[in-house]
This record gives C-alpha cells, structure tokens and sequence, in this order.
C-alpha cells in the first residue's frame, strides 16, 4: 500500500487510518519547488472540490522530532510503532521501495545513528540531495532475513514527504577506521545475554554489535579496503579498513582468523544491493575509499556501496605442492569436494573431476588415503531411487589416471535414499581413495550396508571389524538426516591402520553472529556433540583392544578445533593435527570474511609420534567462488610409518 505521490501529498496534525488516507490522497497532483536554492515551503493540500484537489505552499522550518532521537542509542526506537512529523534531512541512497535520509544537523552523540531508513513500498521519485521534511510511523522490522532471530531496521512506514530543496550535497561519511571511528576488534556483544531489548546496555565503544547499530541508515567510508572474505555466491565481499592494520589474526596469506574468543567484529560485508559487486579474493584491496549506506540483511550489518566497487589484484596464488612421500612414509588427506557427482562432471563446462585430480596429483603428491566428503549420486540431484556413486569415484580414479598419476580404489557404502541430509536427492556420502601401488590393503571382512552397525571384536589382541568398509552406528538417532561414519581398516606392510571418515552435521539452524540472540544460540552443535562421543566411543573400544593401534578419524567435522564437539571427540585419547600448526595457519574454510578450520584429522598416539608434517592446502576458500573446485581446502598429514 502506497501513496502514488508522497512528495506531493501532506496532510498536517491529522492521524487518520492508513487505509483511508490511502483513498484520500490518491488522485493528489501538483508541483514541485521551482529551485533548488528555494527557501522551506510546506505543500499543503487545500480541498476545493471533491474532485479536484488544489496544492499551496506557505513557509515553515525543520522545527521535528531528529533523526538521532528516533534511532537513540540502542537497537529499538523508543518511537517504535508511534507517528512523528518533520523529521528533517537530507536524501542519501535511493532503494526500489523507498529510501534513506541523514540529518543534516547532527548531534554530538556518536551512539546515536544520524541515518534512517524511509520506507515507500513503490519506487522513489524524490533524488538523492533533496533537503526533506518526512512525516511517518517509527517501525522496527526485519526486511530480510529471520523475523525470530535478526536484527529489526528502525524506519519509518507511510510516509508523506515535504521536499525543502534539491541539489544539497551530501552529509559528509563517517569513517570506519584510522582518522573515524574505530570499531571493537574482538567483542561482538559485550553485555547482552539474551535477546537484544530496547532497555538493554548499549555500548558502541566495546561491542561490535552496538557500533553498527550506531551507524545505522548512514553514510559510512572505508579507506584501503582490503580483502578477507573473496565474492562468494551472494556476490558478497568482506573487508578490513586500512588494509588490517589494526585488525586481529591475520593469516599468513591475507585473511583473519577467528579465535576462541574473538570472532572479529571489525569485518566489514559489501553486499550488492546497489551496485555490483566484482570478483575478488582474499588480499585483493581497494585504491579509492568505498562509500555506502550501512544495512542489516540476513543475520548481518553489511556496507551497501554507493559507487561502483575496483579492487586491484594482491597476487594471491595457491599453496605452494607439496613434495613427494618418501619411502617408508604414510600420507593421509582429507577433502571435502563439495557434492562431486558424474552427472555433474558430465555437464559442466569444466570437468571437475580433472581438477580434483590436479589437486591430488600435483598438490598433494598423490597421498595413499584419501577422505572424501560430499561424494553425490551419479545422477546429482536428480532425485530417483538409484543412490549409486560407483560412476563418481570411477570418474575420479580415470581422471587422475588421465593425468598421470597413480592407480586408486575406492570404499564407499551407499545410502538409503533422502537418509543423509545435505542437498535434497543428492544422498552425499562419506568415502576413500586409496592407491594400490604403496602396499595397502583392505582389510578381508564382509563388505557393509547403509543400515548395519560395524561392531569391533578382540582377536588375539587384535580390534577386528565385523564389516569393512562398516558404518558406526548408523541408526543412533545422533546420525538422523546427516551422513553416517565410514569405517575402513587397511593393511600397509601387514600393519591395520584403521580410518574413520566423517562428515558432521552443518551448522544450519545456529543463530547468526550479529543476530538478536546474544552470545548466539548454537542448536546444531547438540547433534554433533552426540556425533563426536559416538566416534569418540568407537575409537575407544579399538583402543581398549590395542592402545598401541594406528587410528586416524578425518573428515568435515562442521566446527572449530576449540569447539565443544571436536573437543570430545578428540578427548584424552586423539591428537587433532590442526593444533599443531600455529594460529595464523588453522583454516580451511571461510565464512563471512572468518577464516576457520572445519576440517580435521586426528590421530592416535602411535601416529602423532611418527608424524612428519601437516599442511592445509589453499586452494579453495580464498578464491572467488566462480574458479573454487570446492568451498573447503584439503588437509593433508605425512607420518612416517617405518
């Protein structure tokens, strides 16, 4: 519901149904002040006849309610759902269903944000640069995203709008950053526990909740942009003002990397609602100052750009290959490959299995074992009874063959239909690779189904698989909609090594960082706690057996080396590899602009002694997502087993 011409019509200290004012507005014409340079008229509507309405003007002067006092210093308008008048300012960004206005005559409040958003629901025919006088609704709303869990916009609904004059410049931004205001780098919300309430502490200088709050609907600048989250499929880029020099954990190769404790709040999203957004990776930065309207869409405070966005490129290349295996050396990897099926290799333009085999071949060195991750059905999604992967693997296993390298098998077990959860009709699934040429083997034992649970005997002192490949537990309710562990035991030399693959369930469902519910709400993490102590459980009984045995448990655990869940299943009994590495190199994946490590492996006694290396491989997670092969980087660890 709109007025056809809300510029035009305004009628003064009457509140009437919106309905009602609606019909009564709806054939208003008139016109418009004749110069920019025009002193502060009010156009008022004069009824002469029933038919015909006439427009006068007669002098006034911005005399309302501020744009800082309906924003306040808090997240909720203390205005909220009550009409104000005269709310004077300047026109800054025009948006398909209204637009944003900044006061030209701000407070000394920097909690207070001067900006606001005026929503029309029809397309704006006022510019940027109008001098206006806005009458309205405080309203507080989630536009998009999650109306039980995000952040409400203060705006203002049905609005009528008084154009004082045109042509004014615009408010000056505000800089984020050196010579502006300098955000919190390591607290996101310093006292709210609970959800965001309009009575609740606010505090821009220590929470990085409250500081975009503070900027809220305003004209905000970024000096030296530089890149830490590249373009991903919401054409989304994330940056650090002056090139991150005031910024957390930097990685080695650009990015920031979150910690236990710190979630960097000094990230800053550029969204594309107004401009395109370019392809870009991690390191790329930014010549000329980026100005835009701070938002809030989806769980997150985003920067829309005014201008056209150039970034320059920052070099940034993949890792560097790793060298060969020595003789006498084991070498185990773990990737995810981010739903890799035959019928989707067959259809792209790109052949993904020869990048997969790249990736094996001449970046990892061909490693003996390989954990895959989200493996697809041949047919993709294409959604019939058939959850067969044979043909992916094989594409895979041709592929590297293609390329040169060495010959592999496969493990896998197939599950039941639409039992697994990820991508509908995909059935993703857990499996390995392992080459035949480096005196492995699989252990003999009958061959596993989707619903029968591996169980673990001694013989002789020996943990012996009552299946292999097997799944753990694959009715425990733990494992409902998610994929199910893969259990595999090898022979190399005539030694068992025993592996097992993973793949947690996804953090979907947890509340967002910069979300209404604070510290956020982690309702996945339930389900993989109960993941983690099954595996968890599972190793232990081969180590009761045989506390000298080789395990290794891999795979995309879906959370960080610190969390709750991989911390039990690492327990007293596993070393997580990642842990070894120092805190500028723990990542695999990145999200929001956070670089962080989903991936894992973790390894027994025995092997953490013998291991020679470990390196993360990026090759992914720092390009833009139109080249990533995947979103997540291989973790690949060297041990030496002789």
């Amino acid at each position: 519901m709109h007025s056809p011409s809300p510029y035009i019509c305004k009628r003064k200290h009457v509140a009437i149904p919106f309905l009602f004012f609606l019909l009564l507005v709806s054939g208003c014409t008139g016109t418009l002040p004749a110069s920019p340079t025009a002193s502060p008229q009010t156009i008022q509507q004069v009824q002469t006849s029933p038919e015909t309405p006439v427009l006068t003007v007669e002098p006034t002067s911005p005399g309302g309610i501020t744009i800082s006092a309906i924003q306040d210093a808090g997240h909720v308008s203390p205005f909220e759902n009550q009409p104000v008048e005269d709310v004077h300012g300047i026109v800054t960004v025009i948006r398909a269903d209204g637009f944003y206005m900044q006061s030209r005559f701000p407070d000394d409040d920097p909690a207070t944000s001067e900006g606001i958003y005026v929503h029309q629901e029809l397309i704006p025919t006022i510019r940027p640069g109008d001098e206006v006088l806005v009458d309205g609704v405080v309203s507080e709303r989630v536009f998009n995203g999650d109306p039980a869990n995000d952040l409400m916009i203060t705006h203002l609904r049905y609005p009528t709008i008084e154009i004082l004059s045109r042509g004014n410049p615009l408010p000056a931004p505000t800089i984020i950053g050196q010579g502006g205001r300098m955000p919190p780098t390591d607290v996101i919300a310093s006292q709210t526990q609970g959800r965001v309430m309009a009575d609740g502490i606010f505090n821009p200088y220590a929470s990085g909740l409250d500081f975009y709050e503070s900027l809220e609907g305003m004209l905000v600048q970024i000096n030296n942009a530089v890149v830490v989250g590249p373009t991903n499929r919401y054409k989304e880029i994330v940056v650090l003002p002056d090139n991150g020099a005031w910024a957390g954990t930097r990685t080695h190769r650009g990015g920031i990397v979150i910690q236990e404790n710190d979630f960097n709040p000094e990230r800053i999203i550029l969204d594309d609602a107004l401009r395109e957004m370019p392809l870009v990776n991690v390191g790329d930065y930014a010549p000329e100052p980026i100005i835009g309207v701070m938002d809030y869409t989806y769980g997150n405070y985003k920067l829309q750009p005014i201008q056209d966005v150039a970034f320059l490129s920052g070099g940034l290349q993949p890792s560097d290959p790793l060298a060969p295996v020595l003789p006498g050396q084991l070498r185990v990897a773990t990737y995810n490959v981010a739903v890799l099926s035959a019928q989707e290799i067959s259809s792209r333009t790109k052949d993904r299995s020869a990048t997969l085999a790249d990736h094996i071949i001449n970046w990892m060195a061909s490693p003996d074992i390989i954990g895959l991750q989200e493996v697809a059905d041949d047919d993709h999604v294409a959604g019939g009874r058939d959850v067969s992967a044979d043909m992916t693997y094989q594409g895979i296993i041709d592929a590297i063959l293609a390329l040169g390298g060495p010959p592999y098998r496969y493990v896998n077990i197939d599950p039941l239909p639409g039992q697994d959860g990820g991508v509908p009709d995909a059935n993703i699934r857990v499996g390995f690779l392992y080459r035949l040429d480096r005196g492995l083997s699989l252990v003999e034992a009958p061959h596993g189904d989707a619903q029968t649970p591996v169980i673990i005997t001694d013989q002789d002192g020996v943990p012996t698989l009552s299946l292999n490949p097997g799944r753990i537990d694959p009715s425990n309710p733990a494992f409902t909609s998610s994929r199910k562990p893969l259990v595999a035991a090898f022979l190399l030399n005539g030694e068992p090594l025993y592996l097992i693959n993973n793949h947690f369930n996804s953090k979907g469902g947890d509340h967002s960082l910069f979300g209404a519910v604070q510290p956020p709400q982690l309702n996945s993490e339930v389900q993989r706690l109960r993941q983690a102590q099954v595996v968890h459980d599972f190793v232990a009984a081969i180590l009761a057996i045989d506390p000298d045995s080789r395990v290794i448990v891999l795979g995309d655990l879906n959370d960080f080396h610190f969390s709750a869940p991989v911390q039990t299943l690492k327990g007293d009994l596993l070393h997580n590899l990642v842990e070894t590495l120092s805190a500028e190199e723990r990542y695999t994946y990145i999200y929001d602009g956070n670089s962080q490590t989903l991936d894992h492996i973790l390894v027994s006694q025995p092997l953490y002694q013998a291991l020679a290396s470990v390196d993360i491989l990026h090759l992914n997670s720092e390009f833009d997502y139109w080249v990533q092969f995947s979103d997540h980087d291989p973790v690949v660890a060297t041990f030496d087993w002789e």
